[in-house]
């Protein structure tokens, strides 16, 4: 668990101290060569669960990075019911992780980097207001949107580049034709 901030900051500076943790969360998730989106999860102003993406490394998957911390804040607090808690993710969740915030009836979702394909928090679907669901987490965007994109993209930039050098039909430019 990590050192708690002081609870009269103002939201969005408690907000930004606990995505930069998620941050710290998704650069472990590059290192280990998976796609770089890290969680943590906030109960009174305490980290109480981490997470970063495992699908390569599992060979799952459902090994999301909000589907591992919210197993970990589970067990940690001895309820399936994270209410109080508030989890801060690096990228909108994806319909799999929005579904499990909901069925963990956790408070509050805040995150970084919009997701225009696969986003279930606002972008493709909105499963947190749904009026038709008993439980409604409140939803803020774009707390370190910035850090979160680029971390994204450099990511996919060296997949791509790496992918370029894989294939013998590149030119030198890496332009990919075949000679």
């Amino acid at each position: 668990m990590s050192q708690i901030p002081d609870a009269g900051m103002p939201q969005h500076i408690l907000d930004e101290i606990f995505m930069r943790q998620a941050l710290r969360q998704a650069h472990l998730a590059g290192e280990a060569g998976e796609v770089p989106v890290g969680v943590v999860i906030v109960h009174q102003n305490q980290v109480i669960a981490r997470g970063y993406n495992q699908r390569e490394t599992l060979h799952d998957p459902t090994a999301h990075a909000e589907m591992i911390a919210i197993t970990a804040a589970a067990d940690h607090l001895k309820s399936w019911r994270l209410t109080g808690c508030s989890l801060y993710v690096t990228l909108e969740p994806c319909l799999m992780c929005s579904g499990a915030i909901y069925l963990a009836r956790i408070d509050r979702l805040i995150f970084g980097a919009e997701d225009p394909k696969a986003g279930a928090c606002g972008s493709l679907y909105d499963i947190p207001a749904d009026v038709r669901l008993n439980h409604r987490a409140a939803v803020t965007s774009g707390v370190l949107a910035v850090e979160a994109g680029q971390l994204l993209r450099e990511f996919f930039q060296s997949l791509r580049q790496a992918s370029r050098l894989d294939d013998p039909g590149d030119d030198a430019q890496g332009n990919g034709r075949s000679q």
